[in-house]
């Protein structure tokens, strides 16, 4: 799997987003993304997953320009900004669901990715009872389950706990180990530092440095 960003700018009411953001990134690596708020990590991460186009340069995916070969990226988890899901159904029945339109995970494998993020399948609160760690830790399951290609979490370790950290950093180097290839924004310097083979400095919407992590 390699991903190819050539020449990317989006203007957003006439405000540049991104520019000229050019990068290859390959399976088998977590790169990070680092900045202020509003510097365009987000956005980069939406251009990657196919959910914003350029005005200017392309995303290639194996090949493939989004937009133009491919709509979106044919096996990809996200979880950006706050994970969204349905307030009346519990943590599992939600996952069911994602999966069911998805990745058609059989209850056995949709339990243990639950228990890989630190949540209980058979726990019977709705997500409107869970607090913002448990959240995060479904969104991050919706994200894994499968195991997709490419993985894309912003701010993935927000509201959780130390061991509940420490759980999403052995995933995450189980699943680079596997050939994934994962990107990441964290406001945790020395977390993304700790997480990332690479790390993409972004600021106004440029990348300005490149680091080995």
């Amino acid at each position: 799997m390699k991903i190819i960003i050539n020449d990317y700018t989006k203007y957003i009411k006439k405000r540049t987003i991104l520019k000229d953001i050019s990068l290859e990134l390959e399976s088998g690596k977590i790169y990070g993304f680092r900045g202020q708020n509003g510097c365009g990590k987000t956005m980069l991460m939406r251009a990657i997953a196919g959910l914003i186009y350029p005005d200017k340069g392309y995303v290639e995916i194996d090949g493939k320009k989004l937009g133009k070969d491919i709509s979106l990226p044919p096996s990809i988890g996200i979880l950006i900004e706050n994970p969204s899901f349905l307030n009346e159904y519990t943590g599992y029945s939600n996952l069911k669901m994602l999966s069911d339109i998805s990745c058609h995970l059989s209850k056995k494998e949709l339990y243990h990715v639950l228990e890989l993020v630190g949540l209980s399948p058979k726990d019977k609160r709705l997500f409107r009872e869970y607090s913002l760690g448990m959240r995060q830790k479904l969104g991050i399951a919706a994200a894994i389950m499968g195991e997709p290609d490419i993985i894309i979490l912003d701010e993935p370790i927000n509201a959780i706990d130390e061991d509940g950290i420490k759980k999403i950093r052995q995933i995450l180097y189980d699943l680079r180990n596997k050939g994934k290839l994962i990107i990441i924004a964290c406001h945790d310097k020395e977390e993304l530092d700790y997480l990332s083979d690479e790390i993409y400095v972004i600021d106004n919407g440029r990348i300005i440095d490149r680091l080995d992590a």
